[in-house]
């Protein structure tokens, strides 16, 4: 059998990893490489400074450990079945890579995933490892992300947390029946055990014990998740209400939502189109509004009869559009649970119009100047010299916010 050599791993590896999106790096603890005996820093604050076109990270080493799989999720392309090139690192391989790219200033640190390979113990074992290696003989103090396997052992997963900054424990999809429909030999209920037992670990390790000692620190950036969409034919009010649940329940960091893309190979099993990724861009939107701007998911999917979101639109957008009657709001009056909701307006804008209004009242000009963006939020807030007139309730408003239709090319 061919050798295969670790540049073509890498080709393969990295290639596969792009369908695993929970790459985020903040909200770690701090360490730094001062003092020379170490390897490496991690900013508290995150340390990923650049970004792909559609919001991922990509300054850290983003791997699968293998994308050999003894597992047949219908919509993964390392399914057993799919006839994929395979490759598979060492956990050597994986340490050299790592330390590597960060000496050549390519990375800040890594994003480890992996296929199940003879038994979830036995792959989370080698993943353990690499973590432990890169710590306690490279020391190595840039940010690690572990993709961690539900049906690990406890201990393993422990062991993660030790090393790792953040872990992480993918839902898979919406939905248990569609889990039990298109991965069968995965559990959806050892998948909850298995993300409520590492938020347990994660609040442990936050006590202090009766003598004043901290315990073992354990993924201080804490745990997110990753959903399929488009995999089956769960709305976009299924899948938020899913998201806010996992926020409640985990304490997650984040949900990150994958649209799902079959490859059209003789095994596929899922003859399903390909949802647009301007679906999975306006769910990070919704996302947002359910975690930092009050909204409820019956308020942002109630827009469309489906129970879908307005893909030409974002979904603040929409919703305002759909409440006309709450608007104009007067900026210089409007509580702060309004003033979020309109289109245009983010938190620090909101948070600096509410101090600014305590000393002066506020005009048009000085909302542009606090960075307010006034091309959609025009229609719907009154100031200081400037009113809306009749614009808020023009009938083609919503025709002045989508975007113009584009001619395709066929070459």
């Amino acid at each position: 059998m061919v050798q295969m050599s670790l540049d073509k791993k890498l080709a393969i590896l990295s290639d596969a990893a792009k369908y695993d999106a929970s790459c985020a790096s903040s909200g770690s603890t701090r360490r730094d490489s001062r003092g020379g005996k170490s390897l490496g820093s991690n900013e508290g604050s995150g340390i990923c400074h650049a970004y792909a076109p559609d919001g991922r990270c990509i300054s850290l080493l983003k791997i699968l450990m293998t994308n050999f799989c003894i597992y047949d999720c219908a919509y993964c392309i390392n399914r057993v079945s799919s006839n994929v090139k395979r490759a598979r690192f060492t956990v050597d391989e994986v340490v050299r890579l790592t330390i590597e790219f960060y000496r050549r200033n390519y990375i800040e640190g890594l994003f480890l995933s992996s296929g199940i390979i003879r038994s979830p113990d036995a792959t989370m074992a080698d993943m353990v490892e690499i973590a432990r290696k890169l710590r306690e003989e490279e020391n190595f103090r840039g940010y690690i992300h572990l993709k961690t396997i539900p049906d690990a052992a406890p201990e393993l997963i422990e062991q993660a947390g030790r090393h790792a900054d953040r872990l992480s424990i993918n839902v898979e999809l919406p939905t248990d029946a569609a889990i039990r429909r298109h991965a069968p030999e995965k559990n959806p209920e050892q998948i909850r055990r298995a993300m409520a037992d590492m938020r347990l670990r994660k609040e442990a390790a936050k006590d202090r014990t009766h003598t004043g000692r901290r315990p073992p620190r354990f993924a201080p950036a804490g745990q997110s998740t990753q959903m399929i969409i488009g995999a089956d034919g769960s709305t976009d009010a299924t899948i938020l209400g899913q998201s806010t649940r996992l926020y409640s329940s985990y304490k997650l960091k984040r949900v990150y939502y994958s649209a799902f893309s079959p490859i059209p190979d003789s095994s596929a099993k899922l003859p399903l189109i390909r949802p647009p990724l301007q679906r999975e861009h306006r769910l990070y939107q919704a996302d947002w509004l359910l975690r930092f701007y009050g909204f409820d998911v019956t308020e942002i999917t109630a827009v469309t009869p489906d129970g879908n979101l307005d893909l030409e639109i974002d979904p603040k957008l929409a919703w305002a559009l759909q409440h006309r009657g709450l608007f104009p709001l007067d900026v210089n009056r409007a509580s702060r649970e309004m003033l979020l909701r309109v289109p245009g307006f983010g938190v620090k804008t909101v948070n600096r119009i509410l101090t600014t209004r305590r000393h002066r009242a506020l005009r048009y000009e000085d909302l542009l100047r606090m960075g307010a963006g006034m091309k959609k939020a025009r229609a719907f807030v009154t100031a200081q010299g400037w009113t809306p007139g009749a614009l808020t309730d023009t009938a083609d408003l919503r025709a002045r916010f989508v975007p113009p239709p584009e001619q395709l090319t066929l070459f």
